[in-house]
């Protein structure tokens, strides 16, 4: 008789196990499949440039103003630091960033009535140009590019002259008139419109 309720007490057991891992894996009747996982996708490289560039003459843009071919295509910040655009005019550019410059030109068209609800998209293609002088074998203006290093500016101004301090290069950064003096180094920075100027070595 024990032998006997052993058995039966097993067998329920095994049942309602049995059971209850039906229940884990099968859905509810009449609920909705649960969806497939999604595979993330990559964030997008931050641009700091292109987020905290400020404008100035020289910077040449591709500007979009959408649903009108006319108003859009490529302009360049002049030298008073604006951009001419058709119907409105001059919209101030220079130390405005990519957002505040597309929001005044979109005020622009809105306040002159001239659009109802513009849209506008701004983007440097090329950016105001930087000068190297001093003793390097081409002084001049080169046009700049994004990560370009002090290194690469020499090197497009044809090196070193043999007189120049290979360790030390004075800066002038873009709207200033004081050249900071900064130690040479394989990824130090150039900026747009920066002066660079390498001079001579002590002997």
């Amino acid at each position: 008789m024990r032998v006997y309720k052993v058995k039966s007490i097993t067998a329920l057991v095994a049942a309602c196990t049995v059971v209850l891992a039906g229940c884990e894996t099968a859905p509810p009747a009449g609920a909705a499949p649960a969806p497939a996982p999604q595979t993330a996708q990559p964030a997008r490289p931050a641009n700091p440039i292109a987020d905290e560039y400020t404008l100035d003459s020289g910077d040449k843009l591709t500007i979009t103003v959408f649903g009108e071919k006319d108003l859009s295509g490529p302009y360049q910040v002049s030298g008073q630091g604006d951009i001419s655009m058709p119907l409105v005019g001059e919209v101030k550019a220079k130390g405005l960033t990519l957002r505040e410059l597309q929001r005044a030109i979109e005020v622009a068209y809105k306040d002159g009535q001239f659009l109802r609800n513009p849209q506008v998209s701004a983007e440097v293609v090329n950016y105001r140009p930087f000068y190297i002088r001093g003793e390097v074998r081409t002084s001049g203006e080169y046009p700049y590019q994004s990560g370009l290093t002090v290194m690469n500016a020499i090197a497009r101004a044809g090196d070193f002259s043999y007189r120049a301090n290979r360790k030390k290069v004075y800066i002038t950064p873009n709207g200033s008139t004081v050249a900071h003096e900064v130690e040479l180094t394989p990824n130090l920075l150039v900026h747009p419109g920066d002066t660079i100027e390498i001079r001579d070595r002590l002997f």
